[in-house]
């Protein structure tokens, strides 16, 4: 059985993909997507090696690049983003990654307080589904659509990766209440699992997320060094593994200014998730950190909750897309 999980971000397009009988592959691209003539050339007259030329209704689009690599264009962080062009180039860019022509299972997810929405869940799941023609002589035919809350996909990842291992954690279990919490670059989901179901009151969804701590970062910098790096920048800094940016000429660290942004949304981000709890009887057993800004918050979730172990799976960027595949997988 072919299957796609397939988590669109506002920074990142992350894709687990591959037959049931073989195995999960990975693949994890910027999200930039934009009409390919918002694209100039090299300096060196060389080729864009990594453009994914991809059609949205039968327009040129180039799709996985970093978003600032496009003239006139400005990407989407809205709620709407799943109605965007840049979002169905992005939704063609993973299917011409994945490599397959039928899929019979795909999975992906949306914010929490995206998918209480049962209409926007549905609109999505039609979106999706059927035959897609993502080249001009390229389709590809999806049979089955499943669309979940986003930090599920990281919960039955990390579940997965737990495996038979005693390593000290808490064995995730149906009578574990799980709070798993997915800082996105736009927003920053949690859900709350007890009894093996999602407790959809003390769920939700705050727009203070990995955007907004990189824009504060941006700030801080500008008042020590005169200047303020675009988010973007520091955003590609962040996704090639360094730890500086150039910035008028001097190196930057990045490190203190990323931590200081964190610590001043603490207090906004943990108030929203425990606000969210107070009509629960019990406290979660375990946090579960997943998703691409898991690294900025961790610091923050575990002062919030510092009576409580805060673990996060491996690579937790794709924890999402892995989780969806899996989920994919099992039927």
């Amino acid at each position: 059985m072919n299957v796609v999980g397939i988590d669109i971000g506002y920074s990142n397009l992350k894709l687990a993909y591959g037959n049931t009988d073989k195995g999960m592959l990975t693949t994890l691209r910027p999200a930039g997507a934009a009409p390919a003539d918002r694209f100039g050339g090299r300096f060196d007259g060389k080729a864009q090696d990594d453009f994914l030329h991809v059609t949205v209704d039968g327009k040129p689009f180039i799709a996985g690049v970093s978003s600032d690599r496009a003239e006139m264009w400005e990407r989407s962080l809205h709620a709407d983003y799943s109605k965007t062009e840049s979002y169905k180039a992005l939704f063609h860019a993973g299917l011409l990654l994945s490599e397959m022509s039928e899929i019979d299972v795909l999975v992906t997810g949306l914010p929490v307080s995206q998918y209480q929405d049962e209409a926007r869940r549905k609109l999505l799941e039609q979106q999706f589904i059927g035959k897609h023609q993502i080249t001009q002589k390229r389709s590809v035919n999806v049979a089955q659509v499943k669309v979940i809350a986003q930090p599920i996909g990281g919960l039955f990842d990390y579940v997965n990766q737990q495996g038979d291992d005693d390593n000290g954690d808490l064995q995730i279990d149906d009578e574990a209440r799980v709070l798993v919490v997915d800082p996105g670059f736009f927003s920053l989901d949690w859900v709350l699992v007890s009894n093996g179901q999602l407790q959809r009151q003390s769920s939700g969804t705050s727009v203070k997320a990995s955007s907004v701590l990189l824009e504060q970062a941006g700030v801080m910098i500008a008042e020590e060094h005169g200047a303020k790096p675009t988010i973007e920048s520091i955003e590609n800094a962040i996704r090639n593994g360094k730890s500086s940016i150039l910035l008028m000429g001097q190196r930057v660290e990045l490190a203190p200014y990323l931590e200081r942004a964190s610590e001043s949304l603490s207090s906004v981000t943990s108030t929203s998730i425990q606000k969210s709890l107070r009509i629960e009887s019990m406290s979660p057993d375990i946090v579960v950190l997943v998703g691409g800004g898991a690294g900025f918050f961790k610091k923050t979730i575990q002062e919030a909750f510092p009576r409580l172990k805060v673990v996060s799976p491996e690579q937790s960027v794709l924890s999402n897309a892995r989780g969806f595949w899996l989920m994919g997988s099992v039927g």
